[in-house]
């Protein structure tokens, strides 16, 4: 099959899936590599990277922090209720944090839940009265991160 002519909205596949799954792993790996531990050509992988990339399946690759770099950070989930017609001023001002990572708007009990990363107890504690004080926060509520027992983020 001529790979380049693979609808880039079609669902993946089990190779695209496979593929995602040795880049979640390890996101450097050359495409010679994924190609031989796939079992496809090399131009089968580049023209399944490009494809999923097109499609806005990959947005970019990363870099992860080590045992010791992410063992001296915090990480905190941050459930956030805000007041009607605010989410997007919320969401701007929360924008703004560099140490959020993520940030979704759920069903539930909250809006939305954020992903905090801080150096310390202190500075998450800081980011933690920060969000509470953004116009239109009405409540929170945290749990911080102990262990991370499975992580498939890149």
């Amino acid at each position: 099959m001529d790979e380049s002519r693979v609808n880039t909205s079609a669902p993946p596949d089990d190779l695209d899936r496979r593929l995602i799954l040795l880049l979640q792993a390890n996101a450097r790996e050359s495409t010679a590599t994924l190609a031989r531990k796939l079992g496809v050509a090399r131009t089968t992988v580049v023209a399944r990277l490009a494809r999923l990339e097109a499609s806005g399946r990959i947005v970019g690759y990363t870099a992860r922090l080590g045992g010791d770099e992410a063992g001296r950070s915090v990480q905190a989930f941050v459930g956030i209720t805000v007041s009607p017609k605010a989410g997007r001023e919320v969401v701007k001002r929360l924008s703004e944090l560099p140490e959020l990572r993520q940030l979704a708007s759920v069903s539930g009990e909250f809006d939305y839940m954020a992903l905090l990363r801080a150096d310390t107890t202190a500075r998450l504690d800081a980011l933690l009265d920060e969000i509470g004080e953004i116009d239109g926060v009405l409540r929170t509520n945290s749990s911080v991160v102990l262990a991370l027992r499975v992580d498939r983020q890149t």
